[in-house]
């Protein structure tokens, strides 16, 4: 052989080493990447399964409130409607009491000094008064003004009840 067979050869072969060196080279380098990148899709599936388990406790405590408002709404509507059939019992019985004339309304004749008639016009405490005069409503009368406190009532009940459920709500 020559020498330039020889060095020929030779070039040959260094090309060829560092053909084979480049090449393990890149799969060495293909193995560490491909750990890095496992390593970092455990810890990936790992903050996955955290954030995952962080929304579903918190949608179950969520939910948990929801229930209770829920419960809470459904007591305070039973109350409510318990007290407005109560208040309609209560003035659909004073409404027949007074159609049978078990009853009557009658209200206080003011102080007139034309008539003579001695009755105080300062309102005094809630009760029967022995020396006043008074003046019996009609029974017609009577059931209209029985029939403006019903719905005052009624009204008081519905505002007492959106009131609570406001309270309810609002946090």
């Amino acid at each position: 052989m020559t020498p330039v067979q020889k060095l020929a050869s030779l070039v040959l072969l260094i090309l060829v080493l560092m053909a084979g060196a480049v090449g393990v080279t890149w799969q060495v380098q293909d193995w560490r990447m491909g750990e890095k990148l496992a390593e970092q899709a455990g810890l990936h599936k790992d903050d996955l399964t955290a954030v995952s388990n962080a929304a579903a406790t918190q949608a179950r405590a969520e939910q948990e409130k929801r229930l209770v408002i829920e419960k809470e709404l459904a007591n305070q509507d039973q109350q409510h409607t318990r007290e407005l059939s109560d208040a309609q019992r209560n003035q659909a019985l004073l409404r027949d009491r007074l159609a049978t004339a078990d009853v009557r309304l009658s209200v206080l004749l003011a102080d007139d000094p034309a008539s003579g008639c001695n009755v105080p016009t300062a309102a005094g405490a809630v009760g029967v008064v022995h020396a006043a005069r008074r003046a019996q409503l009609d029974p017609a009368h009577a059931q209209r003004i029985i029939g403006i406190t019903d719905a005052g009532d009624q009204g008081l009940i519905a505002l007492r009840a959106c009131q609570a459920y406001i309270r309810t709500i609002a946090p």
